[in-house]
């Protein structure tokens, strides 16, 4: 594990926190999170709980940002209704933002111990999902090719 903190962007913490403010009403929409995508864009998305299960509010802006044309994230924080502060990733948020964005920064922690680590320091010794896809230009499993 590498661990090293990064700056804080705290423009992206307030955006998310105004969101979670504003638009996170009742149980259905109780976190609010904010990406910014490579060109400096701010992009915002509430999560969708449901009893079934429903998307983090980081699953909902990774397409919320593709919709918009930002496919490249670089920072990206979840922030609680109710004034809860910034909330890390859960199990499943992180292996899928690691899957999709394996240099994306998260900003974890609270009050003056905030701060920005890496997608792959929030999980540790993970389970790389692009290292098991086949492509065109990869030989089959068993042929040379790293299993694990």
């Amino acid at each position: 594990m590498t661990t090293r903190n990064h700056p804080v962007d705290h423009e992206l913490v307030q955006a998310a926190a105004h969101v979670a403010r504003t638009r996170c009403r009742g149980d259905n929409h109780t976190m609010a999170a904010a990406a910014r995508a490579r060109d400096g864009r701010i992009v915002t998305a509430v999560n969708a709980y449901h009893f079934t299960g429903g998307p983090c509010a980081e699953m909902v802006l990774i397409g919320a940002a593709a919709a918009q044309g930002a496919y490249e994230l670089d920072t990206i924080v979840a922030v609680g209704d109710r004034d809860r502060g910034v909330v890390p990733p859960c199990g499943r948020c992180r292996q899928v933002l690691l899957d999709y964005f394996p240099d994306l920064e998260v900003i974890v922690g609270e009050g003056e111990r905030i701060r920005t680590v890496l997608i792959a320091d929030l999980l540790p010794e993970s389970y790389v999902w692009a290292d098991h896809q086949l492509d065109a230009e990869q030989k089959p499993l068993g042929e040379g090719r790293r299993t694990s």
